[in-house]
């Protein structure tokens, strides 16, 4: 099945595209924003050579879903989803920084951690801790956000505030409402038998006021453990069961790749894409609750898409 890995659209009063690692993003009359969801996936801040049938749908759908079930948090860029692969919503200004909360040691910061690192952004860890272990209480480690094909670096909020990246009084409401969103996430994560281990957001300003902007506890963004068998595993030192992109970075650096100069992608056949594509349906159906409605796949996908969002944008 071939997969969707990038769009060419020119949407009416459009003034702006961009491609990022996954999305395509257009912009228009300056105060829209179009983002297609493409089935392109990246790892170590690279974009892979394959695409992954309905990722793209996997991840706007469950985007919308927790954008709506947040928004009395804060608000949120989105205006509507007229199609599985698309989100439309409020152009904002973008804020340097992206918010990273962890509940639990594990991925990038258990390799840090292992290799002598205690401390994260900041963030002091205490010793004597073992890989998936909780925290005794969420600990945010933010990024600043790397220009494309770029790597994102860790920052403090200390060095965020003194470059001026954002504000102190903005950077206390980032902090604030990183940690509601992510008490949020975790208590639905619960009711559907899972742990959220860590995410990210990403926010905005509107008018002068912070938007939650882009996605929110898709797989790309965050990292679930199932919560059934969570303790036994992890007093006898096994590794988790887990839906995240995290298993794509294990696949890959065991094929030594990780991203650094000179390093080769492994293949990808259509046993690893279509391995990757169920995983990212069972999160989807497993974070829901709901059973999967493959949008259809053809010539005319492009042309459905295209057709959904003039309908919205016409109403705007």
């Amino acid at each position: 099945m071939k997969s969707i890995t990038r769009t060419q659209f020119d949407f009416p009063k459009q003034t702006a595209v961009y491609n990022g690692k996954v999305r395509d993003v257009y912009t228009i009359e300056d105060k829209y924003m179009v983002m297609v969801a493409t089935d392109r996936i990246s790892a170590f801040d690279v974009v892979l050579p394959e695409g992954i049938p309905f990722k793209g749908q996997v991840l706007n759908q469950i985007a919308s879903k927790f954008l709506d079930s947040t928004s009395d948090i804060v608000k949120n860029w989105k205006i509507a989803s007229p199609d599985p692969m698309v989100t439309v919503g409020y152009k904002c200004e973008s804020l340097p920084v992206e918010m990273i909360v962890r509940g639990y040691l594990t991925g990038s910061s258990w390799r840090a951690y292992k290799a002598g690192a205690r401390e994260i952004c900041g963030v002091k860890i205490p010793d004597g801790m073992r890989e998936h272990q909780k925290f005794e209480k969420p600990i945010i480690t933010p990024t600043t956000k790397a220009e494309i094909g770029g790597h994102d670096q860790d920052i403090s909020r200390e060095e965020i505030i003194a470059q001026g990246l954002v504000s102190e009084e903005i950077y206390n409401q980032l902090e604030k409402i990183t940690l509601a969103l992510y008490q949020r996430g975790c208590e639905i994560a619960a009711e559907r038998g899972l742990i959220l281990v860590d995410t990210k957001y990403e926010f905005g300003l509107k008018d002068g006021e912070v938007y939650l902007i882009d996605e929110i506890h898709t797989p790309d963004s965050s990292r679930y453990f199932y919560l059934e068998g969570y303790q036994e595993r992890f007093d006898k030192g096994e590794q988790q069961k887990q839906l995240s992109k995290e298993f794509v970075r294990e696949w890959l650096m065991e094929n030594n790749f990780s991203g650094q100069p000179g390093q080769v992608v492994p293949e990808m056949t259509d046993e690893i894409v279509t391995g990757i594509s169920e995983r990212y349906i069972e999160l989807y159906e497993n974070i829901t609750g709901s059973k999967f409605e493959k949008a259809p796949y053809g010539n005319d996908t492009y042309e459905r898409i295209e057709a959904n969002v003039k309908n919205l944008l016409a109403r705007l």
